[in-house]
């Protein structure tokens, strides 16, 4: 008896964390997201003009491509850490997605812009990076924590999201679900 009853607290304990994980949208992050059924409704970002990179703007996602989307920020040591990682994805996915990293700091204000230029530069970034100082598309994107990644496909929905730091295997695979191969 006193195992059956075991049994049913771990159970009830796996189906409420369960439901909780869900109902805060954990899940899907934690497995790797899963496909969107709507499209990602696009905003335009300035950019930084740092390696790789170049003072203007960006409308993420692309509206006529792939688009991989990295979100840090200079303070993140995660963010830092990572950085390795995805110099190699974006070396391995080369053009075929737009590649870009995105902070929600107040770059220009409360961060300057050479934070950024310094942090692309000591970490071996090398490709697109931008501001979205209102945190307009982190919103749209879901995103809640530092590093976080999305992989959005042509048609503006998210195939891939996911939060923590991660191999260059793992982006590249989360890159993978929005080619078209």
């Amino acid at each position: 008896m006193r195992r059956r009853h075991l049994l049913a607290g771990l159970a009830s304990v796996g189906v409420l964390g369960g439901a909780g994980a869900v109902a805060t949208g954990g899940i899907p992050n934690a497995l790797g997201g899963g496909e969107a059924s709507d499209s990602v409704e696009p905003v335009t970002l300035d950019t930084v003009d740092a390696p790789g990179s170049r003072d203007g703007e960006v409308t993420l996602p692309a509206p006529d491509r792939p688009t991989f989307v990295d979100f840090f920020a200079t303070w993140c040591s995660p963010c830092k850490e990572q950085m390795p990682a995805l110099a190699e994805a974006h070396d391995r996915i080369g053009d075929e997605v737009l590649f870009v990293s995105v902070t929600t700091e107040d770059v220009g204000d409360a961060v300057p812009e050479q934070d950024v230029v310094e942090m692309w530069e000591n970490y071996g970034g090398d490709w697109l990076v931008a501001a979205d100082v209102s945190a307009e598309l982190a919103a749209l994107l879901d995103v809640g924590s530092y590093p976080s990644a999305r992989a959005i496909d042509a048609a503006g929905r998210v195939q891939w999201a996911t939060s923590g730091t991660h191999t260059t295997e793992e982006f590249v695979a989360g890159v993978e679900r929005v080619l078209d191969r």
